[in-house]
């Protein structure tokens, strides 16, 4: 049975950043599945012109999202947030959510329940210039919070909502001071045979 792979490049081109780290990671990515037989793949670059009902009907239509994004003062970068902005709304009552779960007899329980895509499953990369001991190291930054219930922890909150589950996340630490691209891709490479052909 074939897997249906949705591919979303949210490397944004502004200020000094290209986008060049995420694109190949999303290169990397669709070079893989493309080289087994068990998987279709369709692809959205943010930084190109999209129709947002196109986009829902990928989201409706895929078995695995795929996240791929850089932080921005700790968060998505604002292209990659407006494309799901616009993208999530554009779903509603189309695929991706009816309402958030809850009912008018009981109001206080179950909020975020309403997702339509309960048997989609997601993945998130993330590329950071902080190092991972500043998310490990008592004293340090981040508190000893990992990216997923530290700074990410809204972002998989909101997947959560439409219903999809989590795959393990896969982060690049201290891009911009001591990247290591073949390193980095290698490592990458191994993770999805974990979390794909295992």
């Amino acid at each position: 049975m074939t897997t249906k792979v949705f591919i979303i490049n949210g490397g944004q081109k502004f200020g000094h950043s290209g986008g060049r780290f995420n694109e190949t990671i999303f290169q990397e990515s669709i070079s893989f599945f493309n080289q087994h037989a068990d998987f279709e793949v369709k692809t959205t670059n943010i930084n190109e012109e999209y129709n947002p009902k196109e986009e829902v009907e990928k989201y409706v239509w895929a078995d695995v999202i795929i996240y791929h994004t850089p932080i921005w003062w700790f968060q998505l970068p604002h292209d990659l947030k407006k494309y799901i902005d616009v993208v999530f709304t554009e779903g509603y009552n189309k695929g991706i959510y009816h309402s958030d779960g809850r009912s008018s007899a009981n109001p206080a329980i179950n909020y975020g329940t309403g997702g339509m895509l309960k048997n989609t499953k997601y993945m998130l990369t993330t590329s950071w210039n902080a190092p991972k001991e500043a998310f490990t190291l008592p004293n340090e930054f981040f508190m000893e919070r990992s990216v997923d219930d530290g700074p990410l922890f809204g972002f998989h909150r909101m997947n959560a909502f439409t219903g999809m589950k989590p795959l393990e996340s896969f982060h690049f630490h201290d891009v911009e001071k001591n990247s290591n691209i073949a390193r980095d891709m290698n490592l990458y490479q191994e993770h999805l045979r974990k979390t794909f052909l295992n």
